[in-house]
């Protein structure tokens, strides 16, 4: 495989009105089990969230995001998922959920370096 292992990714969805189901890109999540890599670039967009819904927690939403970034991170940070492993963090946070950070659809590519990847979707999928 050329030094090239398969990765799982997934983007993270503002949809600050649920109801709405109006949406944004705001981060993605980044799985290479062969590298037992799990992590999340994010950049929230102030200026697309307030044309969303200009009553916005701008605050809690960065929160959200940010303990997602935790989750992948693990160890305390992680909360009830310190103790998991890379894989089992990944699928905790693609879980379907109803919230204002929601995951997006799991997509899978190859890669020779999951970290350089994940910032690669993120300027490609979010900037």
């Amino acid at each position: 495989m050329n030094g090239r292992d398969v990765y799982e990714y997934a983007l993270l969805r503002v949809v600050p009105r649920v109801e709405r189901g109006e949406c944004f890109n705001a981060g993605v999540l980044v799985y290479c089990r062969a590298h037992s890599y799990v992590a999340a670039r994010t950049l929230l967009d102030e200026e697309k969230l307030r044309a969303l819904d200009p009553d916005a927690d701008v605050v809690g939403v960065r929160a959200a995001l940010r303990a997602v970034e935790g989750v992948c991170g693990g160890g305390t940070a992680a909360g009830q998922a310190a103790g998991d492993d890379a894989g089992r963090r990944f699928r905790w946070l693609i879980a379907p959920r109803s919230t204002v950070v929601q995951p997006g659809p799991v997509h899978t590519g190859l890669t020779a370096d999951p970290r350089a990847e994940a910032e690669r979707l993120l300027d490609l999928l979010v900037r």
